[in-house]
C-alpha cells in the first residue's frame, strides 16, 4: 500500500525535488521550517508545514525528536530525509519504525555500517571491494599521525571519520602540513558532525572521484544505475557533476558497479545509495579504482543519473520504502546521452571563493528559449516534466525565489543547473548558453566561473582531476579569458546600446534648442583597449569591420541577444547588461566587461583625466567574509613575517587560516575570540 502523507525532514531545493514527485504520485507533503525559513518555497509548496524552531541547524532541523513530533501532530506515515539533514540518521530510522512511521532510505544497519568510514573501509575490503592503502585505527595524537604518514609515505590524506560533503579533509604532503593540519581535522569533525576521529590514508595522484549510484529494494534486488565524474571540486567539495564519465570504459563501469553492488549486499542495503571511488587517472589498465566511502542517501548531484537513463530516483526510494519491488533488473538500465550539473553556489570566486550572504535582489534562472539550437524544457520547482526529446534540454532544481534571503546558517548553494544533450559537447554548449541566461543579483555567486570551467579546453577535452581547479586558477579566478572576437562583439553591443540611449534622451519633451541625433561614431573602451565602433541604419562596424549582427536593445533591457556572433551564424550569445559609469557592465562567456562609451569627438580628452589611486589597505587583517573568529595567534606588540598565520575565521563550519600580507609588528587588535565578524571588519592593524 502506497504511502498517504510524507513528511520531507530538509529544506531548500531537495525539499521542493521530493515534494515534486511526492504530488505527481498523490502523496501529499508536509514540510518542516525554521524562523529563518518562514516563507520559503518549499514551506509554500507543501500541503501543511510545521515550525521547528530557531534558525541555526541545531535548533531546528538537527533535532529528531521535533521532526517526529511534526509527523505525529500531522499524520505523516512516512519521512523523507532528503539528502540527510540529520546527522543521526541511524537513530533517527529506528526511531521512526518505533513510531510506526515509514523512513525513506536504507535500514539502520547499513547507515550504521557505511556512516563510519574506518568501518565501512574494513567492511569494503572484506567484501572484496578495492580500498586505499591507509591506517584505519585510532589515532592518538599529532606525533601518532606524523609516523603514520611517514609510513604510508607523502602525500597522505587526513580524513574526519564521520567527514562529509568536503569538511573535516586536509592533504598533506609533509611532516609540516601533518603537524599543521592534524587538530585543525580533528576540530572540524567535532563541530560538524559530533565526531573528532581522523583517519589517515594514501592520497591517489592525478585522481579522479567517479561514483556509482546504487538502488535496491527489500526484496534482495539491488541494481547500478551507472556511474557519475565528480572530480570538478574545490576545498573537496564538488562543483560540477557528470554522467556517465569520459574516462570509463564500458569495461571499468561494470566492474566498478559490480563491486559496488557486492557491498550492498553485504550490509542488506536497500533504496538510494552511492559509492564513492577514488579513481587513478594515471592508470590505463582501468583497475586502479578504490572504495571511497558510501553514502546512504539521496546525492545532491543524483538529476544527472535521473538524466542518463529516465529514471526518477525520488519516486524508486518512495517506492521501495513502501514495500514495492524495483520492477527492472540490471539489463534494463539504460545509458542515454550525456548530462552536466552545475552547482550554483552563493560565493565570490573574485574574492577567493568567500561565502556570500544576502537577499536575492533578481533571480531568474534560464529559461527554454536560452538553448540555442532546438527545443527544451525546464524542470525546477513548478513541477514541469522535461519533454523527452533528442534536443538539449535545461533543468533547474532550486529551492530560492527572487526576494528570499542566502542565510548564514545554511549552505550556499542557490540552484543546480542541469543540462542533457545527447553528446558530451552538447551538453556542455546548453550549460554554457544557461549560464550566460542565468540572472543572479544580489549575494556574490559562481556563475562566472563555472561558465570559465565549461569553456576551458582541459575540460572539454575531459582531463580531469581532483587538482583541475587549483592547477588552472592557481592564483585565483578573474574571470574567463575573452577573444579578440568576443570583445569587437561586446564593443558592438555596447554602442548599440549607447545609441539607443541617446536616442532616448533626445526625444524628451521640454529641451532647449534643436534635438539632436544620436551620435553615431563611438570609441569604446574595454579591458583598456579602444575600438572605433560606428552605428549607422546601415549595420555596426568595430574598427573598420563590418559585422553581421542581429541585435534589439531598448533602454532599460537587462539581457541582449546578439545573432550572429562567431563562425556559427546561428549562434546566439546572450549578455547581461547593466548601466555602468559612462557605459555598461556587460557580462557573459565567463567574465564581466566594463566597456567605457563615449562619443568620438569626446574620447580624446580622457587622456587628461587624473586616476584615482586605491588606499594601501595591506597594514590592516580584513575580514574577508561573514563569520566567527575562533581563534586569534597574536597580541599587540606582537612581530610578524609574511605569511605567517594570524587568526582563524570559520564560516559555514569551515575554518579559513588568516595569514599575514607583509612582515611588521601589531599595532593593535580590534576583535577577540569569538566575536561575530562581518565582511571587511578590521581584525588588526600593523605598523
Amino acid at each position: 500500500m502506497m504511502f498517504k502523507k510524507i513528511l520531507v525532514a530538509n529544506r531548500g531545493e531537495i525539499a521542493c525535488r521530493v515534494m515534486r514527485t511526492a504530488k505527481a504520485m498523490g502523496i501529499k507533503t508536509v514540510a518542516v521550517y525554521s524562523d529563518a525559513d518562514a516563507r520559503a518555497p518549499h514551506v509554500l509548496m507543501a500541503d501543511e508545514s510545521v515550525r521547528l524552531g530557531p534558525a541555526p541547524a541545531a535548533e531546528s532541523y538537527l533535532k529528531a525528536e521535533l521532526i517526529l513530533l511534526a509527523a505525529k501532530e500531522t499524520g505523516a506515515d512516512c519521512i523523507h530525509p532528503g539528502y540527510g539533514f540529520l546527522s543521526e540518521r541511524e537513530s533517527f530510522a529506528l526511531a521512526c519504525a518505533e513510531a510506526g512511521i515509514a523512513f525513506v532510505g536504507p535500514p539502520p544497519n547499513a547507515i550504521a555500517a557505511m556512516g563510519d568510514k574506518i568501518e565501512s573501509k574494513k567492511l569494503a575490503k572484506a567484501a572484496g571491494v578495492n580500498v586505499v592503502p591507509g591506517y584505519l585505527g585510532e589515532i592518538d595524537s599529532t606525533d601518532h599521525a606524523v609516523e603514520i604518514a611517514g609510513g604510508i609515505g607523502y602525500p597522505v590524506m587526513m580524513k574526519a571519520s564521520a567527514g562529509g560533503g568536503g569538511k573535516g579533509m586536509r592533504l598533506a604532503y609533509s611532516e609540516q602540513d601533518v603537524r599543521e593540519g592534524f587538530e585543525a581535522t580533528k576540530r572540524e569533525g567535532l563541530a560538524s558532525f559530533g565526531d573528532d576521529r581522523v583517519f589517515i590514508e594514501k592520497f591517489i595522484e592525478s585522481p579522479r572521484h567517479i561514483e556509482i549510484q546504487l538502488i535496491g529494494d527489500q526484496h534482495g534486488n539491488i541494481v547500478y544505475l551507472n556511474e557519475r565524474e565528480c572530480s570538478i571540486q574545490r576545498r573537496h567539495q564538488k562543483v560540477v557533476e557528470e554522467a556517465p564519465s569520459p574516462f570509463v570504459t564500458p569495461a571499468m563501469r561494470k566492474a566498478m558497479g559490480e563491486q559496488a553492488v557486492a557491498l550492498a549486499q553485504a550490509v542488506g542495503y536497500y533504496s538510494a545509495g552511492t559509492v564513492e571511488l577514488i579513481v587513478s587517472g594515471a592508470d590505463t589498465t582501468g583497475e586502479g579504482f578504490y572504495f571511497l566511502e558510501m553514502n546512504t542517501r539521496l546525492q545532491v548531484e543524483h538529476p544527472v543519473t535521473e538524466e542518463i537513463t529516465g529514471l526518477d530516483l525520488v519516486e524508486l526510494m518512495i517506492r521501495v520504502a513502501a514495500g514495492k519491488p524495483l520492477g527492472f533488473t540490471q539489463d534494463d538500465v539504460k545509458l542515454n546521452g550525456w548530462s552536466i550539473e552545475n552547482r550554483v553556489y552563493a560565493e565570490d570566486p573574485y574574492r577567493g571563493f568567500l561565502p556570500s550572504i544576502g537577499r536575492l535582489v533578481r533571480y531568474n534562472p534560464p529559461l527554454p528559449f536560452a538553448l540555442s539550437g532546438g527545443a527544451s524544457t525546464s524542470l525546477s520547482t513548478n513541477g514541469e516534466g522535461v519533454a523527452e526529446s533528442a534536443e538539449p534540454r535545461v533543468r533547474v532544481d532550486d529551492g530560492v525565489r527572487e526576494g528570499g534571503e542566502v542565510s548564514m546558517f545554511y549552505d550556499p548553494m542557490i540552484a543546480k543547473l542541469i543540462t542533457w544533450a545527447p553528446t558530451r559537447d552538447g551538453a556542455i554548449a546548453a550549460q554554457i548558453a544557461a549560464l550566460d541566461a542565468f540572472e543572479l543579483e544580489g549575494p556574490g555567486n559562481n556563475i562566472d566561473f563555472l561558465s570559465a570551467i565549461m569553456q576551458h579546453p582541459r575540460f572539454q577535452s575531459g582531463a580531469l582531476t581532483t587538482g583541475f581547479i587549483a592547477e588552472e586558477y592557481p592564483e585565483g579566478f578573474h574571470g574567463a579569458p575573452a577573444d579578440a572576437e568576443l570583445l569587437r562583439t561586446l564593443a558592438a553591443v555596447a554602442a548599440f546600446a549607447a545609441t539607443a540611449e541617446a536616442d532616448r534622451a533626445r526625444r524628451i519633451d521640454g529641451q532647449l534648442g534643436k534635438r539632436l541625433r544620436p551620435p553615431a561614431d563611438w570609441v569604446v573602451t574595454i579591458d583598456q583597449v579602444d575600438h572605433a565602433v560606428t552605428v549607422s541604419t546601415d549595420g555596426i562596424a568595430v574598427d573598420g569591420e563590418d559585422l553581421d549582427l542581429a541585435l534589439e536593445y531598448t533602454p532599460g533591457d537587462r539581457m541582449v541577444v546578439a545573432d550572429g556572433h562567431g563562425p556559427d551564424a546561428d549562434e546566439h550569445l546572450t549578455i547581461r547588461i547593466a548601466k555602468a559609469r559612462a557605459g555598461f557592465k556587460l557580462t557573459t562567456r565567463g567574465a564581466s566587461h566594463v566597456a567605457r562609451v563615449l562619443p568620438a569627438r569626446v574620447a580624446p580628452y580622457t587622456a587628461h583625466l587624473i586616476e584615482k589611486v586605491a588606499p594601501d589597505l595591506s597594514k590592516f587583517l580584513i575580514c574577508p567574509m561573514p563569520g566567527l573568529l575562533v581563534r586569534l595567534d597574536v597580541a599587540a606588540g606582537d612581530r610578524v613575517e609574511a605569511g605567517q598565520p594570524l587568526a582563524v575565521v570559520e564560516a559555514m563550519k569551515m575554518e579559513n587560516i588568516l595569514r599575514a600580507e607583509k612582515t611588521g609588528v601589531v599595532k593593535s587588535v580590534a576583535a577577540k575570540t569569538g566575536d561575530s565578524l562581518a565582511v571587511d571588519q578590521v581584525i588588526l592593524e600593523l605598523d
